[in-house]
């Protein structure tokens, strides 16, 4: 993590993370596009998801979450930084020529050699079937139903446990702690994601958060009582329901979300543990 010097109250603080990990220079621009920036509004221009808008001007990579050229190898020929997500890219050269960007496993480095196959050698950035993987290896970017693409584990320092390989199912240990069962046909890359201290960044001050396109976020116990369930009273007062709800007054924090009759919930050995409440 990168520390600053305490030039202004704001800057005490701050943390990032280091820009030694990643490359200098501009993305590749075949991979990159102009993506419309809708600050969370729908297709009549009302603003359906509070808090987003401004930020700086970015560019979309297009990343291969399927990597489905098969038993070429390739090589890593940059990490580069991606305003689009929270871990890093790499890009890589096939050796017919082809270029491509692809979520970057932790220990990833140029001119690091990786492969997609149906079985690879078990080294961290190939990808390969879930079947063929050891028990107690971490995957990253995992495929849900065979050839859609990775689905699961791809934001900064995440990963899945391999538990247990069976008919046809590999049982996997989430990053939520839940095991669910996942088609042993589906690919996967071995290793975890790029960037792991990422949770341990301090954002420092709030114009650091409009640069992300992060608007300014109120308390509901902050606002008058026409504007939140939780608003209203004279100074601190407390949340005055029963249950916690929504600015809209839907009930919410302990209500089930998920469907029961959804149909994959029989793929689901174990359900994440819950941390205790201090």
């Amino acid at each position: 993590m990168k520390s600053y010097n305490p030039t202004t109250p704001s800057r005490r603080h701050m943390t990032s993370v280091g820009s030694h990990l990643v490359s200098r220079g501009k993305p590749l621009k075949s991979l990159t596009k102009r993506v419309r920036e809708d600050s969370g509004r729908n297709n009549q221009g009302r603003i359906t998801t509070r808090h987003q808008g401004g930020g700086s001007k970015k560019l979309y990579r297009m990343v291969d979450f399927r990597q489905n050229i098969m038993d070429i190898p390739s090589k890593v020929e940059r990490i580069e930084y991606d305003p689009y997500r929270n871990a890093f890219i790499a890009r890589i050269i096939y050796q017919n020529g082809k270029r491509s960007y692809i979520l970057a496993y932790s220990s990833a480095k140029e001119g690091d050699l990786i492969v997609c196959s149906q079985k690879a050698p078990v080294k961290d950035g190939n990808r390969m079937m879930l079947k063929n993987i050891p028990v107690g290896y971490m995957v990253h970017n995992i495929e849900i139903n065979p050839g859609k693409g990775g689905q699961v584990a791809k934001s900064a320092g995440s990963y899945a446990e391999v538990v247990a390989n069976d008919e046809n199912y590999t049982t996997l240990k989430m990053p939520s702690s839940e095991r669910r069962k996942v088609l042993w046909d589906c690919f996967a890359s071995i290793g975890q994601v790029s960037n792991p201290d990422y949770s341990l960044m301090t954002i420092g001050k709030a114009g650091r958060s409009r640069w992300l396109g992060v608007r300014p976020t109120v308390r509901g116990s902050a606002m008058n009582p026409v504007d939140h369930p939780y608003g209203g009273g004279e100074g601190r007062q407390k949340r005055g329901t029963r249950k916690p709800k929504t600015l809209w007054g839907k009930v919410t924090g302990g209500r089930k979300t998920r469907n029961r009759k959804k149909w994959s919930n029989k793929l689901i050995v174990s359900r994440r543990i819950k941390k205790n409440k201090k």
